[in-house]
């Protein structure tokens, strides 16, 4: 773009210094052929051309026709008059017939700017005008020193707007070059803002724009296949580890009943007292070994269901009334008492089957662990969606280190006396898993007055029956 404009500038420059110096010339020309016409004036009118000569000669003294001659000759060729320097007669005939520049040489090889011959009318003069090329002509006639300066600072004002201009028409090309350079390195592109706001600036935008989607997009599917590879293996580390734990806990009772077993068929003489000890032995790790089998399929159930689990409206007032009568008449905590205090309008989303079992695990881990004398179940508050209830017991809590890993499948605080006592380790995990898989959320904490509180939500049925309602009627709308 530079050169192309300074050829422009150079073509222009050498135009206008011909046409200048052409016009300057011309002027010249024309006093000089105005002072031979004048000659010839003067001479058809009888005036005293001498006079009239010396008159030019003084007139033009000391300016750049300084050095003007002028000759006049007679028919005959003889020379009449003369102001400086005698022009030859036959210089004329050196002149080219196609010359209009003004440069011309005489015979005698002087150069001359310029040379004209003019004969009177009645052909009895011919004067010949001519000026010598000295320097005040040629300063005259050149180009103006001062468009030299303009020249200059024309070329530099172009270089420079030229230079800008350039840059920023091509500045969305040159930051759409980075952008792809930075994109094959998998490098950022942060200098988005600095595209111009013109078609060319808001298509390269919408470029950027679509790659960043499309690197969010893989980012995000990356992400997903991740936490989707990570729940897989976590799934299939927790399915390993409830086998291990599986095995480990059925070999257990099963390993006990077989002892007693073999005691018994053993010894065929072994009295009716030791027999019957035996026996009950045997029949408290079948019970225990049935109810490991119920907790896991009940957890299995819980992680295979998910979120399929069959839902209804569960009074829970009504549940708890029905589950208090039955701790009092299955003595399953007969060293503490339960009560509860919930309204009578409390209904939630929930099956009611496995409400009453995570309530039962409650009251069952409470009576082997707490040893406290007193539990119970309450409404805490209640928003918009849930209800929040709480279990409660008044015993001796548990450790703050031990908190955060109760709801952990086989955890056991002291291990061998839970075994002794008859716990599975999976009373927590189902009732954590049920409150999940219903929509709601459980934590827990020791109470300050003593004892554990296992806090959790449920899903209130008028808010899940007004929600279902209103999708509903959009639908149908």
């Amino acid at each position: 773009m530079v050169l192309l404009l300074w050829l422009i500038i150079g073509v222009f420059v050498v135009f206008q210094y011909h046409r200048e110096s052409g016009y300057k010339t011309r002027l010249m020309q024309d006093q000089l052929s105005a002072i031979t016409n004048r000659v010839i004036y003067y001479y058809e009118r009888d005036l005293d051309l001498n006079q009239f000569i010396n008159f030019i000669g003084q007139f033009y003294d000391g300016s750049i026709f300084d050095e003007l001659k002028i000759s006049v000759y007679d028919s005959n060729g003889d020379l009449l008059y003369n102001l400086g320097e005698a022009i030859p007669l036959d210089a004329v005939n050196t002149i080219p017939s196609n010359n209009d520049s003004g440069m011309i040489k005489h015979a005698d090889d002087k150069s001359l700017f310029y040379l004209t011959s003019t004969q009177s009318n009645d052909g009895q003069i011919n004067v010949l005008t001519a000026m010598p090329y000295t320097i005040s002509i040629y300063d005259a006639i050149a180009f103006d020193p001062r468009m030299w300066i303009v020249i200059g600072v024309l070329v530099l004002v172009v270089t420079v707007v030229a230079y800008y201009s350039t840059r920023l028409l091509t500045r969305n090309i040159t930051l759409l070059q980075a952008f792809a350079r930075r994109a094959s390195r998998g490098e950022t592109f942060k200098d988005i803002d600095r595209f111009s706001h013109d078609e060319l600036g808001d298509i390269s935008r919408e470029i950027i724009k679509l790659y960043r989607e499309k690197q969010s997009a893989m980012l995000a599917s990356e992400r997903e296949h991740s936490i989707a590879i990570h729940a897989i293996e976590e799934k299939a580390r927790i399915k390993r580890q409830l086998t291990n734990n599986i095995n480990h806990e059925l070999k257990t009772p099963i390993g006990v009943i077989r002892g007693y077993i073999d005691t018994i068929l053993d010894d065929p003489d072994m009295d009716s007292d030791a027999r019957t000890h035996f026996l009950r032995r045997t029949q408290q790790n079948v019970e225990r070994l049935c109810s490991l089998l119920n907790d896991v399929s009940t957890i299995t159930r819980l992680d295979e269901s998910g979120k399929n689990i069959p839902v209804s409206k569960v009074d829970m007032h009504d549940l708890l009334y029905s589950i208090e009568n039955d701790v009092i008449a299955s003595h399953i905590a007969p060293n503490m008492t339960f009560s509860f205090d919930l309204p009578f309008d409390c209904s939630v989303v929930g099956n009611e089957s496995l409400l009453n079992g995570m309530l039962m695990n409650l009251i069952k881990n409470a009576s082997i662990h707490s040893h406290g004398t007193e539990m119970g179940f309450k409404l805490v508050s209640e928003s918009a969606k849930y209800y929040t209830f709480a279990f409660y017991d008044n015993g001796t809590g548990v450790a703050d280190t031990h908190l955060s890993h109760l709801f952990e499948r086989f955890y056991r605080i002291d291990s061998g006396r839970s075994r002794k006592v008859g716990g599975t380790g999976l009373g927590l995990p189902i009732v954590k898993n049920t409150i999940q898989s219903l929509g709601g959320s459980i934590s827990v904490h020791n109470r300050s007055t003593g004892g554990l509180e296992f806090v959790f939500t449920l899903i209130k049925w008028n808010a899940s029956v007004q929600r279902t309602q209103r999708q509903s009627g959009s639908t149908k709308k």
